[in-house]
């Protein structure tokens, strides 16, 4: 047993996955903390499967350990298993690299990807011995901070967290450790609130504790106002303006188990203007900005020596919009495929240019595509501005089957706004006549159709936030409904579980007053909500009404256009006259052009944030 680490070899046998729990792993950094001024703790509230897998947090590793007076540690979420150990033992939640209390630090940071991982803030909070409500913490306490889509409606997480983090943080992250040091050094003046104070003054910095809300006789949050000078009316996220002048993650931590994202992951480029009206990514992402060709192949050639990985995953929102992805694949497979490596794309537009990328990505290992038509008709595609057409599926689809593809996944959303019940039955339609080509095409059966359906949820700071969610009865009734259509033994469906959906869309639209919900759920037992084995719906629901407060009012209520929301005060850059237009459009069922290849939409945010498209097939 290493002198430092606080768990037996006797521990680590009686639970799963022990290496979850042990560090060690290549490329891991271990500073001495004697030597350092700030102690970082970058956090997942999730498995450590999940959280490795995120490239978000190897990149602001590999970030904070460059800064010679820094250093950052991981943690994640203990399995129940090793939780169940740890508090027997009274072992507190530690950090992976060199073992110590995460107590200890001086700021923990969380990476809120999904409304679901709440819980497991409060309990790795918990586990750790930090106070949980910010109020109750002082300058003995690490600061707790939280990034990543979530912090864009802040509010229902705003009790437990000091300050927040909006946009891309690879910039402002090292300002704020700039700070807290300058704080450190100069002993700590002012104590907790001279450092928030500090803070706020950053861009994309959000200290809820600066700000009081106002509601209104029938319970809607109705104004934010800010407390000290130092707290901004609205806070405006983070945007990086060159990606090829920030750090990437050129030296991952190498696992020794399986991850889920168990491969080097190459971020193409960063934003999406397809404009689904659905996507908050798409929003809070914005504008495009893609790496040039010659830096990613220079990132590959980096981390394939750093990490021996021989899998390429080309991660962003929409990869195969890259505009020099031919040639970047070519140069890729022809440098590196004598070494065994491959790439892969996560999901293909719907045209047949994608099955000849399909083909030159599938040199080295061939496995299933997948294509995501989002909604069963063309009305509703057009509802949702999806911009492609069931031709255009058909003739992707029969170039696959053509070139030797037998298995075809398609990503389906249900209750999507105006959606009929022609709509459901669309999907069922769609798949079928997927099924069908194999047998056109081929002259026998044999393809292989998976239909995944996710149920809708509204998002701020899309075109579809002020549209209520449909209950979990009428989504149940229309999952039954698809599964009644589906009868060719060819074809697969599989749906998400409608009850975690309405938790989320609860907490997605959700205001300051959830805190009071989400601290007596994890009271009674709610953690490892994203995981269906964990996930206690009663809990919630007698949670919401122990607390006299209606999850429908959040997650079902359609919203008027000039109400004010929980999320006004967190801005994009895209302003919400955009959105309102693009709400309007989508009841017309009328399409918005990308604006990357057509004429500028006056979204907003490349004027509100100074920043512009980068896009170097253009160039």
């Amino acid at each position: 047993m290493h002198p430092l680490d606080p768990v037996s070899p006797a521990i680590l046998s009686r639970v799963m996955k022990p290496a979850r729990y042990t560090g060690h792993e290549w490329n891991s950094v271990v500073k001495d903390p004697s030597e350092v001024t700030v102690s970082f703790v970058l956090a997942m509230p999730d498995v450590y499967e999940v959280g490795m897998s995120n490239l978000g947090l190897k990149i602001l590793y590999q970030v904070l350990n460059n800064r010679p007076d820094t250093f950052a540690e991981r943690v994640y979420a203990p399995w129940v298993d090793m939780e169940a150990e740890m508090r027997n033992a009274g072992i507190g939640l530690y950090t992976l690299e060199t073992k110590r209390p995460v107590a200890e630090c001086d700021i923990i940071g969380f990476s809120l990807q999904y409304e679901l991982s709440y819980s497991n803030v409060l309990n790795m909070l918990e586990l750790a011995g930090i106070s949980l409500l910010a109020e109750e913490r002082d300058e003995a306490q690490p600061l707790v901070v939280c990034g990543g889509p979530c912090t864009f409606n802040a509010e229902p997480m705003a009790d437990f967290v000091d300050l927040f983090i909006l946009g891309e943080a690879e910039e402002v992250i090292d300002e704020v450790a700039a700070v807290i040091a300058a704080w450190k050094q100069a002993g700590k003046p002012e104590g907790k609130t001279g450092i928030l104070k500090q803070l706020a003054k950053l861009q994309g910095i959000y200290v809820p504790s600066f700000y009081d809300v106002d509601y209104t006789s029938d319970g809607r949050a109705n104004a934010l106002r800010p407390r000290v000078p130092e707290a901004k009316p609205v806070i405006t996220k983070r945007v990086i303006q060159d990606l090829d002048q920030v750090m990437f993650a050129t030296k991952p931590i190498v696992p020794f188990i399986e991850i889920v994202h168990d491969r080097i992951m190459l971020e193409l480029f960063r934003g999406c203007t397809r404009g689904c009206r659905f996507c908050q990514a798409g929003v809070l992402y914005r504008p495009v900005r893609e790496r040039k060709m010659e830096t990613l192949i220079n990132y590959v050639q980096e981390l394939i020596d750093n990490t021996g990985y021989n899998e390429i995953s080309l991660v962003s929102l929409s990869s195969a919009d890259y505009s020099c992805l031919s040639n970047l694949i070519t140069e890729l497979t022809t440098r590196f495929k004598q070494q065994g490596v491959s790439v892969s794309l996560p999901s293909l537009r719907i045209d047949s240019f994608s099955i000849d990328l399909a083909k030159q990505v599938q040199q080295v290992r061939k496995s299933g595509l997948t294509f995501a038509p989002e909604a069963g008709t063309q009305r509703l595609r057009d509802v949702i501005n999806k911009g492609v057409t069931e031709a255009d599926l058909t003739e992707a689809v029969s170039a696959a089957f053509r070139s030797g593809w037998s298995t075809i996944k398609l990503y389906f959303m249900i209750g999507l706004p105006t959606e009929t019940d022609e709509d459901v039955a669309g999907i069922a339609g769609v798949a079928q006549r997927v099924a069908d080509l194999y047998k056109q095409i081929k002259g026998r059966k044999g393809a292989k159709v998976t239909v995944s359906v996710s149920s809708f949820v509204p998002k701020p700071h899309t075109a579809f936030q002020w549209f209520g969610q449909n209950s979990v009865e009428e989504i149940e009734r229309k999952q039954r409904l698809l599964r009644s259509l589906i009868k060719d033994r060819s074809i697969s469906l599989s749906w998400h579980d409608a009850r975690t959906s309405f938790l989320e869309g609860a907490f997605s639209r959700g205001d300051r007053r959830l805190g009071k919900v989400i601290l007596r759920a994890w009271q009674n037992g709610a953690k490892f909500d994203g995981w269906s084995e964990h996930f206690k719906y009663n809990v919630w629901m007698e949670a919401f009404a122990a607390e006299g407060i209606d999850p429908a009012f959040y997650a079902s209520r359609d919203r008027d256009q000039d109400e004010y929301l929980p999320w006004e005060h967190l801005s994009s850059g895209v302003a919400k006259s955009f959105l309102a237009r693009e709400w309007q459009a989508s009841r017309q069922e009328a399409l918005t052009p990308d604006c990357r290849r057509e004429l500028c939409r006056a979204c907003g945010v490349c004027q509100e944030l100074g920043v512009k498209v980068v896009d170097w097939g253009q160039a």
